[in-house]
Order: C-alpha cells, then structure tokens, then sequence
C-alpha cells in the first residue's frame, strides 16, 4: 500500500509530507478558540485539522477510586472523567468546526472513540479516520471504522509490533482498503531521545503501509528528522498559545512553529529526493571550477603529447585528470595551442 487519498490528496512517499495539526483540547473550552485554531492551522499551511470525538461517559466512568486517579504528569492529582469532561470538544460543535474548516478549505477529520462518536462523524461526512495510540488495542472500534469505507489512521504509541499488526489485520479484514500507521510515543511531552526514528523505515518494510510520525516532542527537529526516515505523514499538537493552561498546551505548536514545519518538513522532502549520482542542475555552471587536462604548449601535427605538454588545472571542460598518464606518448592529429583544453578527438580519429 504505497499510497493513501484523504479529501482528495494523495499521501505516500512519493508526495510532499502530509501535516495533521491536531486540536484536541486547546479550545480550552470556548468554540472562538476553536475556530481560531483551524483559521491559524490553515493560515500555516498544514493539510488537514483533526478533533477528538468523545465524551467522559463514553471514554472512562465516573470514579474516584484509584484505578482513575491521575498521579503523575501535566493532569496529575485530577480522576480520569474530571480530564476529559475538561478536555472533550462537545459534540454540539463538531458541525460547525467541520462548516468552518470546509469553508476556509482544509480538511477536517476526528479520532473517535466509541462507535457513538463514528455515527457522528459519518453524518458529518468526515472524510477520515485517526484511531488515537491508547485506542490502537480495542479492536471493535478499528473494526467499526472499517467499515464505513473511509482511510483510516492509526497511531501506534504503547503498542508493541505483535499489537500494531493486530489492528492492521482488524482493520483489514473489517474491510479498510486505505491504511497508514504512525509511529508515536505515548508521552506528553515525550523527549525526542525516545522516539528512535529508525523505527519508522522499519515499519515501512514490516507492515508495508503508509507511515508517518505522531510527534509529541516540543520542537520540529524530530518531526523534520523523520521525514529523511520515509514519515509521510506528520501530527503535531497545535494551539495559538503554548502557555494558555489547557490541558494539551503545553506540548503544542504555536502558530508560527507550525508554519516553519509545514517549509520545513517540505524541505526535507525535497531534499531526500532520489538515489541519483549524476550532475545536478545546480553544479552546471560550476564546471569550470573542477580540475582537467590542458594543454600548456604548442603542439604541431604528429608531435607526441609529453608529461610537460599538458597539465590538470581548473577549468573541467577538457578530459579528465585520470586520463594523464594514457594519453602521454600519443601522436596529436591536428595542430595545438596551448591552453586548449585536451580532447579524445585531438588523437583519435575515432
């Protein structure tokens, strides 16, 4: 599976990276923030916008025992229900957050994470799918997606190869015919020691898919580093504030990050390129500063080349260097002057 198509763009590895930025809790509640984050996404140049659809009751239950107790990290000392009812985009916006981004002409799409929030997005007409790291094991849900016909992503953050190719064979055999996978670590932020990017190539030969880099460092340099990697794909968190105090802030790009990875990781693109060893179109007019054969006397027809007659100089518009010692003793068939550059034609008729 060489290629993907979300919303009409061709992903792989023969296209320009495809850059996600997700939203996922830094609307910190207010839908103008909202708003102004797929506005400033768009505005960067990123591909497509993506949402997280879910409600606390729907993603973990109402308790405070232990088991949902937070206790470490950027949530800690808060139940796992009291995250995401502070994290959860309610589902009353999606249309118009979907409305908003197709008229300003990005794609939009969302992780759902219950077949509840896939009946949503498919009256929304989403054009794709993300299943989010934490969700890659429940395979029902990969299954579920499946079958609504549309690309699926999913993220592969705590699972390990044994699992990643569990969800690539439920979604297969669910009936997904467009599948990509990221590579991803779990943590937030995650540091960028952990990320092992030569992971990525590895994947791409082990499951044969679309691969790209769910990226949760605090800069671009991995995400970037990828791309050289073969990532063809690139989610980033995306807020207009990185100390705004939401729940995801803190480890998202701001705007004018978002926009350096949308050059960037382009660059990097184009900079990987193909295998060619031939002269490229740049060094062209820097011909004359390589090293060749010359002619440093004048020769009349006949009169054999000698290790005093030539010399390797700059410019490289006569043979070269590696030629000296062959052509010494040869017979020239026409007259020379000196500082001629030394053609084949000089003494051979053939």
């Amino acid at each position: 599976m060489t290629t993907i198509n979300i919303d009409g763009r061709v992903i792989g590895s023969e296209q320009p990276p495809y850059i996600i930025a997700e939203l996922s809790a830094n609307h910190n509640g207010s839908i103008d923030t909202a708003f102004k984050i797929i506005e400033e996404a768009k505005r960067a140049g990123a591909d497509a916008i993506k949402l997280q659809t879910y409600r606390p009751d729907t993603i973990t239950l109402n308790s405070d025992l232990p088991d949902f107790q937070i206790t470490e990290g950027l949530w800690k000392g808060r139940t796992l229900y009291e995250l995401y009812q502070w994290a959860h985009t309610p589902w009353e916006w999606h249309k118009p957050l979907f409305e908003h981004a197709r008229k300003l002409g990005i794609t939009v799409f969302s992780s759902p994470f219950d077949t509840t929030a896939v009946d949503l997005l498919e009256e929304l007409g989403a054009p794709a799918y993300k299943i989010a790291s934490f969700e890659a094991v429940d395979l029902p849900l990969i299954e579920y997606v499946a079958q609504t016909g549309k690309p699926m992503i999913i993220s592969t953050g705590m699972a390990d190869a044994e699992e990643i190719q569990e969800a690539i064979d439920a979604a297969r055999g669910a009936g997904c015919k467009q599948l990509a996978i990221l590579h991803c670590v779990s943590g937030y932020p995650a540091p960028p020691e952990d990320y092992n990017l030569r992971t990525i190539p590895d994947m791409i030969e082990r499951f044969g898919l679309v691969t790209g880099l769910s990226d949760h460092t605090i800069d671009n340099t991995t995400a970037i580093s990828s791309v050289a990697l073969g990532a063809s794909l690139i989610e980033k968190h995306f807020t207009l504030n990185r100390n705004g105090g939401g729940p995801d802030d803190s480890f998202s790009l701001e705007p004018t990050e978002l926009a350096a990875l949308c050059r960037d990781a382009n660059t990097a693109w184009q900079a990987v390129g193909q295998i060619d060893y031939g002269r490229k179109s740049s060094e062209q007019s820097n011909i004359q500063f390589r090293r060749s054969l010359y002619y440093v006397k004048n020769l009349d027809v006949g009169e054999v080349i000698t290790a005093d007659s030539i010399r390797s100089v700059r410019p490289g518009f006569g043979m070269s260097p590696k030629e000296f010692k062959n052509i010494i003793g040869v017979k020239v068939l026409k007259k020379i002057n000196k500082y001629e550059p030394v053609k084949r034609e000089d003494f051979d008729a053939h």
